[in-house]
């Protein structure tokens, strides 16, 4: 049996089907576990962790759906080959719904015409509701703030609203800003801080996953023992959650020095006799102006993971389906239909 390099934190807040997640992705990220090798059956996980096997299976599948992993047919489970495209994974599974939605609703007796004018206007209705969420997304540091609210926009639609959680403490207005969005978002690192401050929200406030971008851990786990590091960011927070990152993975050779300041003779000066520059997004473009031949630079990324964008999706498309119905109610069914055309 292969073995496993990490426990479960019973206390960190962070389910534990998450937690099984990201270990393994780290482990394959820092190549501990190889291209097609063999990893753990679910019930060898699930006895050496002391878990159910529901909860490794349910880690498993979200570590499959995102490609990072692969389940073979009475063989077992292996690390894909990173040359595998998520994107060609799901599209794949999706065209498989179709074709089983498609023969359904042929034996009730639409035609192929039907079936397409009927699907088109099912995506439009839920492209509209999402289209119309408003969501506060709560973190400490700026990076995460500003990436977050550019990935979900692009992929969903859903106007985010970024806000920094000492701007809570300082201005009544975010407050009240929060107060009135759709949904809240955080991530389980904040989660209990936000619960307690908006217990009133209880049943809207989300928690999500933020896992390191793995091209981007690959990269630093490839630097040479001893390496002199340099990390530039906006907020000593973000810093912080590299470092921890790091250490999760396994990272723990390099001198790394934290910049944080916006003097360009300084950041000029600590990058002389640097091997790596690890930047955050909202420096990248900064800090590639400045670096010379012989300094790799990696920009490091975190997003949400897909388990917790899939649960965002549906608690938004639930959300709006409640108010469509609220107002069908207040004011007959003609004026909430007319809100979604």
């Amino acid at each position: 049996m292969a073995d496993i390099p990490f426990e479960i934190d019973r206390t960190s807040g962070l389910p534990i089907h998450l937690q099984i997640k990201r270990n393994v992705a780290h482990l394959i990220a820092c190549n501990y576990w190889k291209e097609g090798q063999k990893l753990p059956t679910e019930r060898q996980m699930a006895a050496e962790l002391g878990v159910s096997r529901n909860t490794v299976s349910l880690a498993y599948r979200q570590l499959e759906n995102e490609g990072l992993i692969t389940s073979r047919q009475g063989r077992g489970t292996f690390v894909a080959d990173t040359a595998g495209a998520l994107g060609e994974n799901k599209r794949d599974r999706a065209v498989k719904i179709i074709e089983a939605a498609l023969d359904n609703a042929m034996s009730l007796g639409l035609s192929p015409g039907e079936f397409l004018e009927l699907a088109q206007e099912c995506a439009e209705e839920r492209y509209q509701a999402l289209r119309e969420v408003t969501i506060a997304f709560l973190e400490c540091n700026r990076e995460q703030l500003d990436y977050f609210a550019r990935e979900i926009e692009l992929g969903t639609g859903v106007h985010v609203v970024p806000v920094l959680l000492d701007d809570l403490e300082e201005d009544p207005e975010t407050v009240s800003t929060v107060g009135k969005a759709d949904l809240i978002v955080t991530t389980f690192f904040h989660l209990d801080e936000v619960c307690n401050r908006f217990p009133d929200r209880q049943g809207e406030i989300l928690g999500i996953a933020l896992d390191p971008v793995i091209e981007s851990v690959v990269k630093i786990a490839r630097l040479p023992q001893g390496a002199r590091v340099l990390l530039v960011c906006i907020s000593q927070a973000f810093a912080e959650r590299v470092m921890k990152s790091m250490d999760l993975a396994g990272i723990k050779e390099l001198e790394i020095q934290v910049y944080t300041g916006r003097d360009p003779d300084r950041l000029r000066e600590l990058l002389e006799g640097k091997q790596a520059v690890i930047v955050s997004p909202g420096r990248l473009k900064e800090v590639s102006s400045m670096v010379g031949e012989g300094i790799q630079l990696i920009e490091f990324i975190y997003k949400p993971d897909a388990g917790s964008v899939n649960l965002l999706r549906s608690s938004v498309l639930e959300h709006k389906k409640s108010n469509y119905k609220q107002e069908a109610i207040d004011y007959g069914p003609d004026a909430a239909m007319g809100d979604i055309g």
